[in-house]
């Protein structure tokens, strides 16, 4: 297998503690995309993934799976044992659904305060910016901070019990917004808990 990605940004990230997780990183070709050079906006990139976004697994076959929520699940589920996504129907529910409202609520309005109210990528990047909807969105992700507060009052992970793909979005989460200097909120006292202990995991932390 071959991930396309570039190491240090947020979805990439998502996909390196994922492949951490299954203790398959050395199963993995990691293929450099240069994204702020604008390499992922290039054509060749283009007909991997034309939505132009990293990462993209590469199959040995020549499939080409993007988006880190399909990504995660090929991963999780080859060893028939999987550990992220859920394994009834209602873990894998509520594991898909807690992790669209990290990736939305958190991960993706950041993003959006970054490409449109701050400097980003630069100009040769950021050719299109609208600064009103990023502050919005700013205030969006710190919704979504509080969100997660309250759900971590009363369970370990972000989706229940276990450690799960929606751990990972949120992490990233709070990884891009420190990177985009977005503070968790003072009284997000769960929040900050929990990302103690989760910045512990050896997926993360080493």
């Amino acid at each position: 297998m071959k991930i396309h990605d570039f190491p240090g940004f947020p979805n990439p990230a998502r996909i390196r503690i994922a492949l951490a997780e299954k203790g398959l990183t050395d199963k993995v070709e990691f293929i450099h995309v240069d994204v702020p050079a604008g390499e992922h906006q290039r054509e060749e990139f283009r007909s991997k993934n034309p939505s132009a976004a990293v990462p993209v697994l590469e199959l040995e076959d020549g499939t080409m799976i993007s988006e880190c929520t399909a990504i995660t699940e090929y991963l999780d589920n080859l060893d028939g044992a999987p550990t992220l996504t859920g394994t009834t129907p209602k873990q894998r529910a509520v594991t898909s659904m807690m992790q669209r409202r990290a990736e939305a609520g958190l991960l993706d309005a950041v993003a959006a305060y970054f490409h449109h109210a701050t400097p980003g990528l630069g100009p040769d990047i950021e050719k299109t910016q609208c600064e009103p909807w990023g502050k919005l969105q700013r205030d969006r992700a710190l919704d979504g901070m509080r969100y997660l507060d309250k759900v971590l009052a009363d369970r370990p992970y972000v989706a229940g019990e276990d450690f799960s793909v929606a751990d990972i979005t949120a992490f990233a989460g709070l990884a891009f917004a420190d990177f985009a200097k977005i503070d968790i909120p003072a009284d997000c006292g769960n929040l900050k808990a929990w990302h103690r202990k989760v910045a512990q995991r050896p997926s993360i932390a080493g």
